[in-house]
């Protein structure tokens, strides 16, 4: 619309500019026949008639500038239906290339945050089968330990039975010695 009216403006411009000059050429015309001073029948008839074609012609150049000018401002207007044509089908084809456009950047945002969320998950449970492992060679360490100490115990008991059988056994050869002496 601003192209188009730029440029009724300047056409107008150009033929006030155009009559302008012309109206000027046919005043110096009529202005040098008369500075010469006597005009003759003949002179007048020929500047009349020059003036007359310069005229017409001027005419002719107004008619066909109109015109071209009437074309330019028709192909100016279907341009610019077609370009609000054209921008309307470009947006329908925008729609149409990814309708659940919305859907798909939610679920991806939600895919991005479980992912965070298992990453941290992933860690937290590593940490914990580290802290499980080593919970569980300290048991076993203990565990193991529990048993050395306990077969030392049940060693140290049949010891102490074996010497308390044996001591049993010296005083009762002792009793038996001393009741038999």
């Amino acid at each position: 619309m601003k192209f188009k009216t730029m440029m009724q403006t300047e056409m107008q411009q150009e033929e006030a500019g155009e009559g302008l000059q012309s109206v000027a050429q046919s005043g110096q015309i009529s202005e040098s026949l008369s500075l010469s001073g006597a005009l003759t029948k003949e002179d007048e008839e020929m500047a009349t008639s020059a003036l007359s074609t310069f005229m017409a012609k001027e005419e002719e150049i107004q008619k066909r500038k109109m015109e071209v000018q009437e074309r330019v401002l028709a192909q100016l207007g279907r341009i610019e239906q077609e370009n609000r044509r054209l921008a309307t089908i470009r947006e329908e084809l925008e729609a149409l290339a990814d309708p659940r456009k919305k859907e798909v950047t939610l679920v991806q945002k939600k895919i991005d945050a479980v992912n965070k969320e298992l990453k941290t998950l992933g860690q937290t449970c590593q940490k914990k089968e580290r802290e499980y492992k080593e919970a569980l060679e300290a048991f076993n360490e203990r565990n193991k330990e529990k048993v050395e100490l306990i077969t030392r115990l049940m060693e140290l008991v049949n010891e102490s039975e074996g010497l308390r059988m044996q001591k049993l056994e010296e005083l009762s050869k002792n009793l038996e010695t001393a009741h038999l002496a």
